[in-house]
């Protein structure tokens, strides 16, 4: 009955940890997707998205959660998002179909503006969000299975490099694709996806952070 009852109380706290990562990878996700639509000015007068602050956080927690939990856990994540990205769409959608009343009328242009995104470009974030994060899973454990357990920050970074490239290049093609010329498009996505993996790699400590909080103290190499 002892032993039952601490591995009940030793999976709560799991699971615990398990909903607070789940938390931050929904939050920066839902960031990247609403605040990313500001954008800065950056080196040699080019522009950058401040969803560069967040979004490498989304592919980095995976990471995370693939190192310490497995696979399947991070492939449930990927879902997760998923699953709540078009949830979230669902929801700006009928949000925008409904009347307004005349004492709201004053938010009406700034609303529609930031949550009114064309169908075409919901769906490329949709794809390019599932593509990406799914490959991401995939290249993460195909690069460990060669490596080990160890150089957690190379197989996060190998990772990352791909993945952030597929999530730039689809969302990009498919939202923009004749609306902007290819040159445009080539020298946009190859400039975001450099700010994303650079500051995925910025990143990497606090993946190690977030590793040293997931795991089991008492274990050590991790359970995958």
């Amino acid at each position: 009955m002892v032993l039952i009852l601490c591995g009940i109380i030793k999976l709560s706290k799991m699971n615990q940890k398990i909903l607070i990562a789940l938390s931050v990878y929904l939050t920066s996700l839902f960031a990247a997707n609403t605040l990313g639509l500001k954008i800065m000015p950056f080196l040699f007068d080019s522009h950058m998205s401040v969803a560069v602050f967040s979004f490498p956080v989304v592919f980095l927690m995976t990471d995370v959660i693939g190192e310490v939990y497995g696979k399947q856990k991070a492939r449930w994540f990927v879902r997760a998002g998923f699953l709540a990205t078009a949830l979230f769409m669902a929801y700006s959608l009928l949000s925008l179909w409904m009347p307004w009343s005349q004492d709201g009328l004053w938010a009406k242009e700034g609303y529609n503006q930031i949550f009114g995104l064309s169908v075409r470009m919901s769906i490329a974030s949709l794809v390019a969000f599932a593509v990406a994060e799914y490959q991401d899973v995939f290249t993460f454990f195909f690069v460990k299975e060669r490596l080990g357990v160890r150089y957690f920050w190379l197989r996060s970074l190998l990772s990352n490099v791909w993945s952030q490239f597929l999530d730039s290049a689809l969302f990009m093609v498919i939202a923009f694709a004749g609306v902007y010329s290819t040159k445009t498009l080539i020298s946009v996505i190859l400039t975001w996806w450099a700010y994303k993996v650079f500051m995925g790699f910025l990143y990497t400590p606090l993946s190690y952070l977030g590793i040293w909080l997931l795991q089991d103290k008492e274990r050590i190499e991790y359970e995958n």
